[in-house]
């Protein structure tokens, strides 16, 4: 699976960077550990990931990080990780 992490402000697109998982999206248990490689690949502290980021990953393959959702201050309006769909195979 591939996994976009994005750090926007002010609505432009600061960094980003595009990750790839062995693990397929509908197995994954392990959120925590993915968004914290993104978020540390990006030079950022790992996010609080509440059960909302989870649910919205599985239903909808995305999900936005605000400020708040940080421990330390950030110089940044959003952090989105977005699943990119699997291509199908024929």
């Amino acid at each position: 699976m591939k996994v976009w992490g994005i750090i926007k402000k002010d609505h432009r697109i600061q960094n980003d960077i595009v990750a790839d998982f062995a693990v397929k999206r509908e197995e994954c248990t392990d959120w925590r550990s993915i968004i914290g490689s993104i978020a540390g690949s990006l030079d950022l502290s790992r996010p609080v990931v509440l059960k909302k980021h989870i649910q919205e990953l599985h239903d909808f393959s995305r999900t936005v990080f605000k400020p708040s959702d940080f421990m330390e201050s950030v110089a940044f309006d959003r952090f989105e990780i977005e699943i990119f769909p699997e291509k199908s195979k024929k």
